[in-house]
Parts: C-alpha cells; sequence; structure tokens
C-alpha cells in the first residue's frame, strides 16, 4: 500500500508518499492550479494509483478545488481533523519543530498506522452537494441578516426609540420593508416627527403595502409624534447616518436571504430524499434541506443510526473515572445540524401527536427541562429518519409513536 499526505496552503502545496514501512517514497511542492494538480495525479499514477486500487490521500481540509480533483474517481480523501494531526506530529518529535513538508509526512504516515480509525469523505451525489452549497448559504444568510438586525436595533435604542415602539407591531419588524423605507425617509426622530400623512402613506406604498395604508400611516404618525427623550442634534445626525450605512447592509442581507431561500426551493425538491424527509413532521422545505446538506445522501456514511445521532449532538455522552461517573450532553458535534435539530424538535411537538406527548413524558415523567426534552425528541426522530432513508419508506405517525398515540387517545 501507499499512503499520501497534503500539506495544503493558498498558494502552494506539499505532498508526501509512504510505503507500508514508513520510507519516504517522494515528496513534492506544487502550485495551486491545473498545473500542479496534474503533477500530483501523475504522480500517483506513478507509484501505483489506478482506477481499481487508488492511493488514499489526506488532507486537513474537506472543501476546495483541489479536494474535488482527489474525490475523482473512487479515490478515498481523509479529512484529518488539524488539532489530530498536531497531536500525530508530538509522537515523533518532542522538539516541535514544524515544516510543510513534514506536515505532509505525518498526514501520510496517519493513514499508515490508523486508517481504520478515519472516515473517509462521504460519497454524496453532485446533487445533494449542490443542495448542502445553497442550504449552508441561506442559513449563514439568515445568520447575517439577523446579526445586522441586532446591531440596527441596539443602536436606533441610543437614539430613536420611537422607531422601535412604531415597528414593534410588526413581525420581524426591521427586517421588513416598511421599516426600510420609513428609516430611509427618516433616519432621525426630529425627522420622522416632521412627516405628513402623505409622506407616510407614499414610504408604505414604495415598500408594497395594499391594506390598511390610512389606518397604519396615522398610528405610526402618532408614534412619531409621541414625548420621546432626544440626543443633542449634531450627535443624532451623526447617529441618523450610522443607521443609513447598517440600513443599507440589512438591505443586502435581506436580499441574499431571498434570493438563496428561492434556489433551495427550487433545487431541493428535485433530490430524490426530499420526499422521504418532508414526509416528517416539522419539516419544511428550508429546513429539511438543512438535513440534508449535513447527512448527506451516502447511505454509507454511518454504519448505524447511533452515529448519525452522536454526529449530530443528540445522543449523551458518558463521562466515566474512577468513581466519578456523568452523563452530559455532546459538546463535539455538527453546530449546523444540530441548530437545524433545535428547530425541527420544535416544530414537530406542534405537528405530531405523538411527538407532543414524547415530549411531554420526558418533562413530566423525567424531569426534563425544555431543551432537554426538545434535544431527546430529537434524537428519536432522528433514529427513525436513519430507518426511512435506509429503507426508502415515508414517515408513518403510528408506526413511529405507537405508545404515544394509545397514550394520547
Amino acid at each position: 500500500m501507499i499512503y499520501c499526505g497534503i500539506d495544503w496552503a493558498e498558494k502552494t502545496h506539499d505532498v508526501a508518499l509512504v510505503d507500508d514501512s514508513g520510507q519516504l517514497l517522494a515528496k513534492r511542492h506544487i502550485t495551486d492550479d491545473t498545473a500542479g494538480y496534474r503533477i500530483l495525479l501523475d504522480l500517483l499514477v506513478e507509484y501505483g494509483d489506478t482506477e481499481e486500487s487508488p492511493v488514499p490521500v489526506a488532507i486537513e481540509t474537506s472543501r476546495g478545488l483541489l479536494v474535488a480533483v482527489l474525490r475523482t474517481g473512487k479515490r478515498q480523501v481523509f479529512a484529518i481533523n488539524p488539532m489530530a494531526a498536531a497531536r500525530y506530529r508530538d509522537r515523533h518529535s518532542v522538539s516541535r519543530k514544524k515544516s510543510d513538508p513534514g506536515d505532509a509526512l505525518v498526514l501520510a504516515n496517519i493513514l499508515r498506522t490508523d486508517m481504520h480509525a478515519h472516515r473517509p469523505l462521504p460519497q454524496d451525489s453532485d446533487l445533494g452537494r449542490a443542495v448542502a452549497v445553497l442550504a449552508r448559504a441561506q442559513q449563514d444568510a439568515t445568520w447575517n441578516r439577523q446579526q445586522i438586525s441586532n446591531q440596527l436595533r441596539s443602536l436606533l435604542r441610543e437614539y430613536y426609540p420611537s422607531a422601535l415602539a412604531a415597528f414593534d407591531p410588526w413581525r420581524n419588524g426591521l427586517c421588513r420593508r416598511e421599516a426600510h423605507e420609513l428609516l430611509k425617509a427618516a433616519p432621525t426622530p426630529a425627522k420622522a416627527a416632521r412627516l405628513t400623512r402623505t409622506q407616510l402613506q407614499a414610504a408604505l406604498k414604495r415598500a408594497g403595502r395594499q391594506r390598511g395604508i390610512d389606518a397604519e400611516a396615522e398610528r405610526l404618525r402618532e408614534a412619531f409624534r409621541a414625548d420621546w427623550a432626544h440626543q443633542p442634534p449634531l450627535v443624532e445626525d451623526a447617529l441618523g447616518k450610522q443607521t443609513l450605512a447598517l440600513l443599507f447592509q440589512l438591505e443586502a442581507a435581506c436580499t441574499a436571504a431571498d434570493d438563496l431561500a428561492k434556489a433551495v426551493e427550487e433545487t431541493f425538491p428535485q433530490h430524490p430524499d426530499a420526499e422521504i424527509i418532508l414526509s416528517f413532521p416539522g419539516l419544511g422545505t428550508q429546513l429539511g434541506a438543512r438535513v440534508l446538506a449535513e447527512i448527506g445522501d451516502d447511505r454509507k456514511r454511518f454504519a448505524n443510526a447511533r452515529g448519525l445521532k452522536a454526529y449530530a449532538g443528540a445522543s449523551p455522552i458518558t463521562r466515566a473515572s474512577g468513581k466519578k461517573s456523568s452523563i452530559t450532553r455532546r459538546w463535539v458535534k455538527n453546530d449546523r445540524l444540530n441548530h437545524a435539530g433545535y428547530l425541527w424538535a420544535f416544530a414537530a411537538i406542534t405537528a405530531s401527536p405523538g411527538a407532543k406527548t414524547h415530549y411531554r413524558r420526558r418533562r413530566d415523567d423525567h424531569g426534563d427541562w425544555h431543551a432537554a426534552a426538545q434535544r431527546n425528541l430529537f434524537n428519536r426522530m432522528l433514529g427513525q429518519l436513519y430507518h426511512c432513508l435506509q429503507s426508502d419508506t415515508l414517515f408513518d405517525e403510528h408506526t413511529a409513536y405507537p405508545t404515544e398515540l394509545a397514550v394520547a387517545a
């Protein structure tokens, strides 16, 4: 067997090949372009890389063009955690010396000695990987939108409380187009107090509102003209300019989140697993796409349902040493899947009678807090999802919660 280790960087990469005895067979310094990739593939072929028996490769990342080139065919690519690679480095030397060619050699030796303890990258389909890209991007855009919205809210609290009071009846007030148009027309409370009914109605119409414009304009006018404390005029004008700058960022974030959500709605239903995932209560298109993005569509990725639950952070972990033993939640997990699971369980409580009964039993009989009961429900639903994907069957409420439904009845 030949093993390959690659220490990657932004512009160049170091490659090392070792045999079963750990002897260094070859090392190269390649560039991050087509010519460098060709040198790497030719080097692998020179040392026995074929379609039937490809050389396994260890690298400290799971993304990028280099990884995409290496994943062609049946080659196994192992994404080694940089912290694990640092621990392996200390096995061979305690001087703490470090070099890029040396790191490539360490990665190759990791596969030589402990390849059985590491998992290769899953063989997901191109459509599954495309859904993962869009779902993660939409999730990042949503988080970015919320972060900028929180910054704008904090800024308005400093000098413009009348705006917060005016937008409070609206759901996601600062992310709505009505709020954006009003803040553009009056970025300071002094300007907002001078807005007329006609100007307020025009702002609401520009935002796309079609009903209740007169009543809403009157409510906004009263909120803006109420008695509020004010900053000094110069400070207020400066804060208004800062608000406009944040507002433009928020508008861009809202547009990006909406566009990516539409892209997910167009792409996710095309996947063969979409029908199974959407059959589960509490999972819609956006949340289902996030779940598929993190678990992938490679059926061999997880040996059993326990592996999937541990990967998602839904199953507890036991820490035992001497006379001490404790059962706690997992901290090392896929944070994106864990976040999606929290929303999934929260929605399933109202969408599924069996899930609601299971949640109530964990709260009442076992004494779990809300988060612990939801995590336990998420743990159970992950097992059901794993079974349905492996057996290619849709979710069935009576099969999933036979005891809970009987108790509820």
